[in-house]
């Protein structure tokens, strides 16, 4: 992202939904952690169909090194099948000020 983008307050906002082995091997709290260290903010929940669902907001270059631990890396027990990213849009303002795990 460019310096321009960043000070007009440009951000990146994803849905995503992680498949695999990816319930009951801490993803969520995996996912969580990774989040705050790439600086994104967002949430993350089970659903009931087994897989991880959530969003990610941020900078560009930040979303899409979330985008890719989503991708290849999970929590060290998981095993990520596929990851689909959908509603992927530029956005002025941040909807959230954290990342968390939802219920």
């Amino acid at each position: 992202m460019s310096s321009f983008a960043k000070a007009a307050g440009v951000f990146k906002s994803v849905d995503y939904e992680v498949f695999g082995r990816v319930q009951g091997v801490c993803f969520r709290m995996y996912t969580e952690d990774e989040a705050r260290k790439l600086g994104v903010v967002g949430w993350v929940k089970n659903t009931r169909q087994g897989t991880v669902t959530g969003q990610v907001q941020g900078p560009e270059d930040k979303v899409n090194a979330m985008k890719a631990w989503l991708s290849k890396v999970g929590s060290p027990s998981s095993r990520i099948a596929r990851t689909n990213f959908s509603n992927e849009k530029e956005i002025t303002k941040l909807d959230f000020s954290g990342f968390n795990t939802r219920y």
